[in-house]
């Protein structure tokens, strides 16, 4: 054979073979969605041992609940929830949050390639600002655009995620943009 069968049946395939006792079979979604889970974790916690940690427990509480998960959706879904569940406990424990690089264009629709050349803008220091700037954003509104604009998930993945209507979704998304301009105003001012 050239390859493990196991590793190329779907995710609902091998949660039914972890479900009828074959346990080990969970350590191919482990691997099929650890960097993933990492990265995620990454956009609000920065201490290395910390995301390890999370991601641990993410992963644990999937086993343990891998009964509860309803076949009919998406597994990548469902563990992003309870990824979304776990870092909002540890922000609201800590109130520490470490953003992720926004890319500029997302916010600012010009281009900003011609007005970095033209006003001598530094790309870098100019997307910290701008993190900073979603890092005053309320976490109703900047995760889901972090949800969509980092981890490119669609509005329906986001909506199960946090458990809200996709047309929420939309509206958060949109209201977050309307004010990252209000509240980046100064960078409106260097940028536009």
């Amino acid at each position: 054979m050239a390859g493990d069968p196991v590793n190329n049946q779907t995710d609902e395939e091998i949660i039914h073979l972890v479900r009828s006792g074959k346990i080990d079979s969970f350590s191919i979604l482990i691997e099929r969605y650890e960097a993933k889970i990492k990265r995620y974790s990454r956009k609000f916690l920065s201490d290395r041992e910390d995301i390890n940690d999370i991601v641990q427990t993410i992963f644990i509480k999937a086993f343990v609940n891998i009964k509860s998960f309803d076949l009919k959706r998406k597994f990548s879904t469902w563990l992003y929830r309870i990824a979304h569940n776990e870092l909002v406990n540890v922000l609201k424990k800590n109130k520490k949050i470490i953003l992720p690089m926004i890319d500029l264009d997302v916010f600012f629709p010009h281009n900003f390639a011609n007005n970095e050349v033209e006003k001598g803008i530094d790309r870098k220091e100019f997307s910290k600002k701008i993190n900073s700037c979603v890092g005053e954003l309320d976490s109703k509104y900047r995760e889901p655009v972090i949800l969509y604009y980092i981890e490119e998930l669609s509005y329906k993945e986001i909506a199960d995620i946090m458990r809200i209507p996709i047309s929420t979704v939309g509206v958060r998304i949109k209201r977050a943009k309307e004010m990252l301009k209000s509240i980046c105003k100064d960078l409106n001012e260097i940028y536009g």
